[in-house]
């Protein structure tokens, strides 16, 4: 089969793009598409293998790479695209991909990361956190973001299956879309890491610094907590409002290499992990090492992560929560050959196995 392979947009390398990255080595002869491309050379590499990605007309206005300006332009850029020839249709989307136009003799399969989680239940959140919440800027959002609903659920009816990355994003879709949807994982490199069996004195987090991750939070925890060291990886907008608060306990590693980061990880005593993720690659990774994760017991980490087994959960996003779950951690002995087993159940090889049957089936039901 013709095949084609649309997502978002290709900015940045993160978990969607190791989802493109490994459809692509199951469907190698795919075409992509997305709104813009700006990936560098290597990432172009490691997530496309070199391939060439079609874009939009967005890709050519004035200051593209400020590609969420043109936020309300991306419906009439994705229904501009021609995938006609095609016979089955691959979107990865957390935003607009699944948008992509297709024919009653097409097979559309989209892989949902979220639903634009900023045009529905996080809307308010966004808009705080871009302060447009009120105001003649804020009535402008909403009426956009409203815009943006209708179009959402309209463009998922051209959608003929969908795949969610987690049962917590699987519940979205209901919601959202009134649609059901098979829960299959994320890859998670697993392979790329190693059991360590001595831990070190030290918790650890790693994470752009943006609001939604709640690093500040973790950092306020444990400056609180004096006897307690904590190693932060990581750097982004909150960098500054982040070391206000670091007491002598912290360490502030800024960016590292991946040889750094997996290294830190895999000696530290506890991986923390503050944001309500969809799925949260990272922690998986954390245990892939062996390494515990303390997690917010909401959204995917409530499937990555036993409680009193792979980690421990803290309800709220509070310091006073996470410092409860830190004492409860520290009278809970782990087995890092255990934790390693559980991350073993979102290995990339088992996602190829996975997917792969799914379009398989989904295409044999079409051509019955």
């Amino acid at each position: 089969m013709k095949a084609a392979l649309v997502h978002d947009w290709f900015v940045d390398s993160g978990g969607a793009e190791k989802v493109v990255a490994r459809i692509l080595k199951s469907f190698p002869d795919a075409d992509v598409f997305s709104t813009v491309d700006f990936l560098t050379d290597k990432q172009r590499n490691d997530i496309l293998g070199g391939k060439s990605v079609t874009t939009t007309f967005i890709q050519k206005l004035p200051m593209a790479k400020s590609y969420r300006k043109y936020f309300p332009l991306m419906p009439v850029a994705l229904e501009s695209l021609d995938l006609s020839a095609y016979d089955l249709i691959i979107s990865s989307s957390s935003s607009v991909a699944k948008g992509i136009i297709s024919g009653p003799d097409q097979v559309h399969i989209c892989y949902c990361h979220s639903p634009m989680r900023y045009a529905w239940d996080l809307q308010e959140q966004y808009l705080r956190e871009a302060g447009v919440d009120s105001g003649f800027k804020g009535f402008l959002a909403r009426s956009i973001l409203s815009y943006m609903r209708t179009w959402d659920v309209r463009s998922s009816f051209g959608v003929d299956y969908f795949i969610a990355n987690s049962k917590y994003i699987s519940k979205r879709i209901n919601k959202v879309y009134r649609r059901s949807s098979e829960v299959i994982y994320p890859n998670v490199e697993v392979a790329e890491f190693e059991v360590c069996r001595d831990k070190e004195e030290y918790y650890f987090t790693c994470s752009r610094m943006v609001p939604y991750k709640k690093i500040d939070l973790i950092v306020e925890a444990f400056s609180k907590m004096p006897d307690k060291r904590l190693v932060v990886i990581g750097e982004g907008p909150d960098m500054a409002k982040i070391k206000a608060l670091a007491k002598g306990n912290i360490e502030l590693m800024g960016y590292q290499s991946f040889d750094v980061l997996k290294e830190t990880m895999a000696k530290a005593k506890a991986f923390v992990f503050a944001a309500e993720e969809d799925f949260g690659i990272v922690p998986v990774e954390a245990q892939a090492c062996g390494t515990p994760v303390i997690a917010y017991g909401k959204g995917g980490a409530l499937e990555t992560v036993i409680d009193g087994v792979t980690g421990v959960y803290f309800d709220e996003q509070t310091v006073e929560s996470l410092q409860q779950a830190i004492k409860r951690f520290d009278e809970i002995e782990f087995n890092p050959d255990t934790i390693r087993i559980n991350s073993e159940r979102f290995s990339s090889e088992r996602f190829d196995a996975e997917f792969l049957d799914f379009v398989s089936d989904k295409i044999k039901t079409l051509n019955e």
